[in-house]
């Protein structure tokens, strides 16, 4: 929503204690003589509440910093050991009327998530059907009825009206009030008297049988808002998955050996040099050494490529990685908050937390909107009163003045066209998760992609041989049928496409580290590494992956395999070039693959072996030179760039973590979406803007009018509607927009070229 407020618990008033070794157990160190604690402040969840907060927490004796994190709503202090203690943070949090406890990463915060969302959605139903009733009701009243039938109109409408402001307004009252406790005014302040003033009012003219009262105004606008904060709030729940999703990858907990004996423990109470058995299919719990064993394990949580890793007697292992095929003995060497999964959650907090810090155009015109309401309006009441003219009739101007400004129009302003845009979108395909996603899709200037499953299908293609034989290409098959491994899936697909059947092959077995075996007619088949068949090593890398298959004692043969570019990659890229945004390839494949892929697709700039810290770090490091950057990726690995990007898109296909962490996902293989996202961004902030023009412009002619008596609160309620109307039409404009063509028959005009026409 565009105009939003703290999301302010009655039930969460009293301060949390925290002392003595409860105090310690959320503590961690920060550097030489410093320490950092991470509190959980459900009401930081406005972007103007940053800079307050973080000054308050800084002004305190003894403490170096503090960050607040929006999206997460979490703060993190920094402080001198021994100068300070947490239950003061926590305490002056309170003062502020922000209630906090200590963030505990097992807390996944749906359950909160889903009682706020379920009040909001309770409360926009309430108005809304309180809202169709009243204007029913009400155009009895312009109709023309008078005396006894107009007064039953009117205390019908009352009936609806009183107990739907006092149950739907809560969210803005409550705001209000904690806002107004700490000597501070926000957007909710004006919207609460606004919608009091009018009630209030309407009932007194209601009892006075007076003609008009304007009970309408009061529900509508509450259903108009209460609409735009719903939206707010999923866009947020949604962008605060990501890193639940990503503890949820830690193994609960180990079996470890001590001796003959074993023992399952849990993984909070694992600890460096003990000794735990990692089954096939378990994740493991902690980083470390393997010690006995071989296998394959799934690294695609650090590298982000489908090929798995062999590992063996010294190889390192880490927190959150699969083992595939074989049982392994590994001694730990990092437990709890030091393991890799740990650092890549911290990561990941960390780039949301820089990415919260965006504050968008309407949240920086909602400082200084507010203000200026309750200026006009004192202005109106105090001047009203000086010239003689009465409290009722100077209190009605000031009333038509507030209701004239509540900030229905501006407060639809943005979000009328997000959710027109992103109907838009997501019938081509593509899911916009926050109106901050679509505003910073106008402003980027750089695309980085990912290689595998994002730039690429994501699913090995056998290349060559290209005409291996039916009976080879069975055989081959029915082995790689008892494997999980990519390139047996690969195979498999392959013989599917051919139509041809997997032969039976008796007495399969794996061998973790090298390949499969088994029997046909006799002769003993093996398809696995060149090693395993006897293929000999390989004299270079092109990039390609390969399998080698042997029958017998025959002449080994090489299949190779080769991820394949999406249908519009080329295209895409040039589009994007042509319009002049840079474009980038970082991958953490090797360097001979992602070369290859880099040259298909024409993309002059890319890295291998990128590690998700090193992702990150680039990603930083193009934002610190003033570069906005869109990150397409679509594994766990990628999650950190992708919450670090400016904003991220990911393909629908990508993990739960990529898609949570990523603000916009397409559906299908075409990466024309990433064009016609930027195209729909750039169209809808021009519109955005033009809907704040068409507001601000509704007030310039609408307010001196109402100043000086000439407009009734009824005709301030209606010209508030109707300005209302305005935006919502100029933002229908949006879904009337030609649609761009896909970047494979012409490139379509990109945000740059868009922020250039405007």
């Amino acid at each position: 929503m565009t105009l939003t407020c703290c999301s302010f618990d009655p039930e969460a008033i009293r301060p949390f204690l925290l002392a003595g070794e409860e105090a310690e157990r959320w503590v961690s160190d920060a550097g030489p003589g410093r320490k950092r604690i991470e509190l959980l402040v459900p009401g930081a969840d406005r972007a103007d509440l940053m800079p307050e907060i973080e000054a308050a927490l800084t002004a305190l004796p003894g403490v170096v910093g503090a960050r607040v994190n929006l999206t997460g709503r979490r703060v993190a202090v920094t402080w001198r050991d021994g100068e300070a203690e947490p239950q003061h943070f926590i305490d002056r949090l309170a003062s502020m009327g922000y209630p906090a406890r200590p963030f505990d990463p097992r807390e996944t915060g749906l359950a909160k998530d889903g009682r706020d969302g379920s009040r909001l959605l309770r409360a926009l139903a309430v108005a809304g059907f309180a809202a169709g009733n009243i204007m029913l009701l009400s155009v009895s009243v312009w109709s023309g009825a008078e005396s006894a039938t107009r007064d039953l109109f009117h205390w019908l409408s009352a009936m609806i009206a009183l107990p739907t402001v006092a149950y739907a307004g809560r969210p803005f009252f409550h705001s209000a009030v904690a806002a107004l406790r700490q000597a501070r005014v926000n957007m909710d302040v004006p919207i609460s008297l606004g919608v009091i003033l009018a009630t209030a009012m309407s009932l007194f003219e209601t009892i006075n049988h007076a003609e008009h009262a304007y009970f309408d105004a009061a529900v509508t606008l509450l259903f108009f808002l209460l609409a735009g904060r719903y939206l707010d709030h999923l866009m947020r729940a949604r962008a605060r998955s990501a890193v639940t999703q990503l503890m949820s990858l830690a193994a609960e907990g180990a079996v470890i050996v001590e001796g003959e004996a074993r023992r399952y423990v849990a993984a909070r109470d694992l600890r460096p040099g003990m000794i735990a058995a990692i089954a096939a299919g378990d994740r493991f719990p902690a980083d470390g050494r393997v010690l006995d064993g071989i296998s394959d394990i799934d690294r695609s949580l650090m590298t982000g490529e489908a090929a798995l890793e062999t590992v063996r007697p010294g190889s390192e292992v880490h927190a959150g990685a699969i083992n595939v095929t074989g049982p392994l003995t590994v001694e730990i060497a990092a437990a709890g908050a030091d393991t890799f999964l740990a650092g890549l959650v911290r990561l990941m907090a960390a780039a949301e937390q820089g990415q919260s810090r965006y504050i968008r155009l309407a949240d920086r015109l909602a400082r200084f909107y507010s203000p200026a309401v309750h200026v006009l309006a004192a202005t109106t009441l105090i001047g009203w009163l000086i010239l003689g003219n009465g409290w009722h009739a100077s209190l009605l101007a000031a009333i038509a003045v507030l209701i004239i400004t509540c900030p229905c129009a501006l407060g639809l302003a943005v979000p009328a066209v997000q959710v027109v845009a992103s109907g838009r979108l997501f019938r081509a395909g593509v899911m916009i998760k926050s109106g901050a996603a679509l505003e910073k899709l106008s402003h980027v200037d750089t695309v980085i992609f990912d290689k595998t499953g994002t730039l690429t299908r994501g699913e090995p293609e056998l290349v060559e041989p290209k005409h291996v034989a039916a009976e080879t290409l069975a055989l081959a098959a029915g082995l790689a049928q008892a494997s999980r491994h990519p390139l047996s899936r690969a195979l498999l697909r392959e013989a599917e496409q051919r139509g041809i059947t997997p032969a039976a092959i008796e007495g399969i077995s794996e061998m973790p580290g090298f390949g499969l075996a088994g029997i046909s007619q006799g002769a003993e088949l093996r398809l696995g590494s060149r090693a395993w068949c006897g293929a000999g090593e390989s004299t270079q890398d092109d990039g390609r992956l390969e399998f080698a298959f042997r029958q017998g004692g025959g002449q080994p043969i090489l299949f190779r395999f080769q991820d394949r570019l999406r249908p519009d990659a080329a295209a895409t890229i040039a589009a994007l070039k042509a319009c002049g945004i840079a474009v980038e390839l970082l991958s953490g494949d090797r360097q001979a693959a992602v070369r290859r892929m880099a040259e298909a697709a024409g993309i002059d700039h890319a890295t291998a072996r990128a590690t998700p810290e090193a992702k990150l770090a680039h990603v930083e490091a193009l934002a610190c030179a003033g570069r906005k950057v869109l990150m397409i990726g679509d594994g766990i690995n990628d999650a950190p760039a992708l919450a670090a990007g400016f904003t991220s898109m990911a393909p629908a296909s990508a993990s739960d973590i990529g898609r949570s962490a990523a603000a916009t996902v397409w559906m299908g293989d075409s990466l024309a979406a990433v064009t016609l996202a930027l195209d729909v961004a750039a169209k809808s902030q021009r519109i955005a803007t033009q809907n704040f023009a068409l507001a601000i412009g509704y007030n310039v002619l609408a307010v001196p009018l109402a100043m000086l008596g000439l407009v009734s609160p009824l005709i301030a309620a209606i010209a508030m509607s109707t300005s209302s109307i305005m935006v919502v039409a100029n933002a229908l404009r949006l879904s009337l927009a030609r649609q761009p063509k896909p970047a494979s028959a012409e490139p379509g005009r990109s945000a740059y070229q868009m922020r250039q026409a405007t």
